[in-house]
């Protein structure tokens, strides 16, 4: 079987740089970012597809300032829903799959138990409603694709939750973590090794539109900020940190412009049964990358 040719849309950001590490050995692998592609512009996200004539498309940009996205909506909407329908519309004008990154937050984090991919979405944001939005568009097109919903990502690239804790950490003798919202610490390179899982099980099935679908793709376990932030700053040695206490706040005294789901951890048994894997506990995750 010949290598697939895939197309990946946002080479730069913590996924995307992990995808390119991951995929280039299996793959004809094509990368692109802005500026070569402009997400806000349908005429060149058609461009690159038709330049590229991918047997993959794989769609990791997105709009991921979720504060932002409450005074840039318009923005967030061009990048996060517009974009990924337009990607949708080529791979099946093509015969294409599609590979795309949802979000927890198209949830409202009201249940105490963690969320399947058939819990009716409510999102509380505008960045929840634009990767909504995203989501539902690719599904409109009846394109062949995996939506895969991710949950509280990092990494050892980009701006993340665990490079600021270690960074204050370094700075402060103590800190203030929020300690009532919850969800699933997410290694971006987990992401990128069970993308590649995923789609050489797709390649070698029977019939691949029967995993065509959303699914969930987080760490096992859960944790709350505070959790984590203990977690992080526990593995840094003590003469590498400032930092000697972390103190539990709430949501009420850390006040955002966007209101984020008290509960998001996500139920990935649909992904673990549909592709024969199972996903590590976010503490091990999170000791690989820090030793990394």
């Amino acid at each position: 079987m010949p290598l697939p040719k895939i197309l990946l849309f946002g080479k730069v950001g913590q996924v995307g740089w992990e995808l390119r590490r991951t995929l280039a050995p299996m793959s004809q692998l094509v990368a692109v970012d802005y500026p070569d592609v402009d997400f806000t512009a349908p005429d060149s996200i058609r461009r690159a597809i038709a330049e590229a004539a991918p047997n993959i498309v794989i769609n990791a940009a997105a709009y991921t300032a979720v504060d932002k996205c409450e005074s840039e909506f318009a923005l967030a909407k061009q990048i996060n829903a517009d974009a990924p329908g337009v990607m949708a519309e080529e791979a099946q004008r093509r015969g294409a799959l599609l590979v795309h990154y949802s979000t927890d937050y198209v949830f409202d984090g009201t249940k105490t138990s963690p969320y399947v991919e058939a819990d009716a979405p409510n999102p509380l944001s505008a960045y929840g409603r634009s990767k909504l939005a995203g989501d539902e568009a690719i599904r409109r097109t009846g394109c062949n694709h995996l939506i895969f919903r991710l949950c509280w990502v990092y990494g050892a690239r980009g701006a993340n939750f665990m490079l600021t804790m270690q960074r204050l950490a370094r700075e402060r003798e103590k800190l203030r973590v929020v300690a009532d919202q919850f969800g699933c610490p997410t290694w971006s390179r987990m992401i990128a090794e069970t993308t590649a899982h995923a789609l050489r099980s797709v390649r070698s099935a029977a019939d691949a539109r029967a995993l065509s679908g959303a699914y969930h793709l987080a760490a096992s376990g859960h944790t709350s900020w505070h959790g984590f932030a203990s977690a992080i700053i526990d593995l840094m040695p003590l003469d590498a940190r400032k930092c000697r206490a972390v103190e539990a706040i709430t949501s009420a005294e850390y006040p955002t412009p966007t209101k984020r789901p008290a509960y998001s951890v996500l139920s990935c048994a649909k992904l673990e049964q549909a592709f024969g894997l199972r996903l590590p506990d976010w503490h091990e995750s999170l000791r690989q990358v820090v030793e990394s």
